[in-house]
């Protein structure tokens, strides 16, 4: 049990050399803050990757119609039509245990205006079936449903920045917005993501998808769908499903590559792993600015030993015990590593929040984060403290009085 004499002394000693001691605190100072910082943005990446990866559906399979180079198109055409209905007609029928097929078509616009502005964005045609297999949001207003495609509706869902582009503040519900030639009636408004610096749906127009085939022009050399999302029931691996669907697919399209299947349950895998490897790599280089730091005051505290050489041979004089020789020290290096650690978990916290500000990364701090930085560098601070403490214990009494 440390005594209270002992960690004053030791903190008044610590006071002496003010400009030393604040030094010495840099390497825990950085470390800590580096590792913070490090596992924050890390965390929010994976989070936001997870979030991205979660609104595809960990039961969905992705058929993405492929970029073909322009000079390519037409030579591929007389083989493949690319992705399109009958694609998804052909998967509902010979897949087993498909729930749905959903199309996603992305039209493209030259001209996005209302009566009182103009803006830019991103425009798809999706099924009214789209909310049950992505998350959707709605701050006002309702999604389109099968009334809508069935008689290719002019309706539209919009995103916020959209909504600030085109009608101000006021209120847009029931108003009308141009996309291309085509006048669409606003029925619904997307909510905000929470992080401002990474809401993609904000600028985003939703329309169905029957009225972007049917009435928005199309290269007749584009595929004439950009994607479908094929849901398996519950309990069905969509890996296994993947594999039915490609050779499928392959038939349909003369083996053209024009086609690619993407299984969301596999990203996520990847992703988690390829995150538990940049939390390590990051964590040992902040790890490394804590052995620096370990290093750094095991220096300061040898020097220590040297300069109070004498005080130690007085103390052992009067009664002092190696014991307490040795807690003092230990103590000094104990306290420097642990203010270093608190300094750090406050410059972490803030280069975090930083980056998130500036740079538009979402960045998350983790309880785990503090207590393995703060951790990390307490540990290194004790055993930093206890090589220079012995050997401060071991001085001979007599031999230490002599010293100059």
């Amino acid at each position: 049990m440390v005594d209270v004499e002992s960690l004053t002394g030791a903190l008044r000693n610590l006071g002496k050399h003010k400009m030393r001691t604040a030094l010495t605190m840099l390497g825990m100072i950085f470390g800590v803050g580096a590792v913070i910082a490090m596992l924050s943005i890390g965390a929010g990446g994976e989070e936001k990757a997870l979030e991205n990866i979660g609104r595809l559906g960990l039961r969905n399979v992705i058929v993405k119609a492929k970029q073909v180079k322009p000079e390519e198109r037409a030579e591929l055409r007389k083989k493949s039509l690319g992705v399109s209905l009958r694609d998804a007609e052909a998967i509902r029928e010979a897949v087993p245990n498909v729930e749905r097929v959903l199309p996603k078509v992305e039209v493209k616009p030259y001209k996005i205006m209302s009566t009182s502005g103009k803006t830019k964005g991103k425009v798809f045609g999706v099924s009214s079936q789209y909310r049950d297999v992505a998350t959707v949001k709605l701050a006002e207003g309702r999604f389109f449903d099968a009334r809508d495609e069935r008689e290719h509706a002019q309706v539209a869902v919009i995103g916020q920045e959209i909504r600030r582009n085109l009608f101000g503040y006021g209120d847009a519900m029931g108003r009308q917005l141009k996309v291309n030639d085509v006048w669409l009636e606003v029925i619904g408004i997307l909510a905000t993501e929470p992080m401002a610096g990474s809401d993609t749906s904000a600028e985003e127009i939703w329309i169905p998808a029957s009225t972007a085939m049917r009435k928005f022009d199309r290269d007749p050399l584009d595929a004439p769908i950009d994607e479908l999302m094929v849901t398996v029931r519950e309990g069905v691996s969509p890996g296994a499903a993947a594999e039915v669907i490609k050779p499928l697919i392959d038939r349909l399209h003369g083996s053209a590559d024009d086609y690619e299947v993407v299984v969301p349950e596999a990203l996520l895998e990847q992703q988690r792993q390829t995150q538990r490897i940049f939390n390590i790599v990051m964590g040992s280089i902040a790890g490394i600015s804590l052995l620096v730091g370990g290093i750094g005051i095991m220096n300061i505290m040898l020097a220590s030993v040297l300069e109070r050489t004498r005080e130690i041979g007085v103390r052992r004089a009067i009664g002092a015990r190696r014991g307490d020789i040795r807690a003092q020290f230990v103590i000094e290096s104990f306290a420097i590593s642990s203010i270093g650690g608190l300094a750090g978990i406050i410059i972490g916290i803030v280069l975090a929040r930083l980056v998130a500000a500036y740079a538009g990364w979402p960045t998350v701090i983790t309880i785990s984060s503090l207590v393995l930085s703060t951790g990390v560098a307490m540990t290194v601070g004790l055993v930093s403290g206890i090589y220079p403490a012995n050997r401060a214990s071991e001085l001979n009494p007599i031999e230490a009085l002599r010293y100059e």
